[in-house]
């Protein structure tokens, strides 16, 4: 009877440490696929939820997500749409655990330009947050007149006036880098 039990013994440990290995190597597969992982496919895989994106200017946003693209995601409320280049954003909350990769290899090629450019060819009034502005405080407001390779010319206006020649105060060039944020004036999309 002694040598049954010192083989189910031996049996019990052989079969402990088989799980063991199994766990180990379970999670070092979980760890390399999760090491592997881009934020954007986060981002897309948190479509639909309601986030929080911190700039690294102090301005926060939060809203349904309801756009992730190649170099930029946009949020949306029930009043505004918020634009957001990934470069500008210091942290998010809210974001879920699940990840999904952008089946489209043009979609993957739009980037900031590309939305830039549909929202000039429609003429949009937005809101400009600039990186290193006040905390919370849009920069400039107006129309997007056109969108170089990494700037775009917005024709300054008053909050919620139309682009016409006399409304216009100024024509600025704003390079890519320095956008915190694009935010649609009230009612409009982005």
């Amino acid at each position: 009877m002694r040598w049954d039990a010192l083989f189910d013994d031996m049996e019990a440990q052989l079969a402990s440490v088989d799980r063991l290995e199994l766990e180990a190597e379970i999670a070092e597969r979980s760890r390399a696929d999760v090491a592997g992982v881009e934020l954007a496919d986060r981002l897309r895989g948190s479509f639909g939820l309601r986030v929080g994106v911190h700039l690294a200017s102090g301005s926060v946003f939060d809203g349904t997500l309801s756009h992730v693209g190649a170099e930029s995601l946009v949020l949306s409320d029930p009043y505004r749409q918020v634009l957001i280049p990934y470069a500008a954003v210091s942290r998010y909350q809210g974001l879920g655990r699940l990840a999904v990769a952008e089946p489209s290899s043009v979609r993957r090629k739009l980037g900031l330009a590309s939305a830039l450019r549909g929202l000039a060819r429609d003429r949009t009034g937005l809101s400009v947050f600039l990186i290193g502005g006040a905390e919370g405080v849009a920069g400039l407001s107006g129309v997007i007149d056109r969108v170089g390779r990494d700037y775009f010319d917005l024709a300054v206006t008053r909050p919620g006036e139309a682009r016409r020649a006399a409304n216009v105060s100024q024509v600025a060039t704003v390079p890519f880098a320095s956008l915190g944020a694009l935010r649609s004036l009230r009612g409009a999309e982005l």
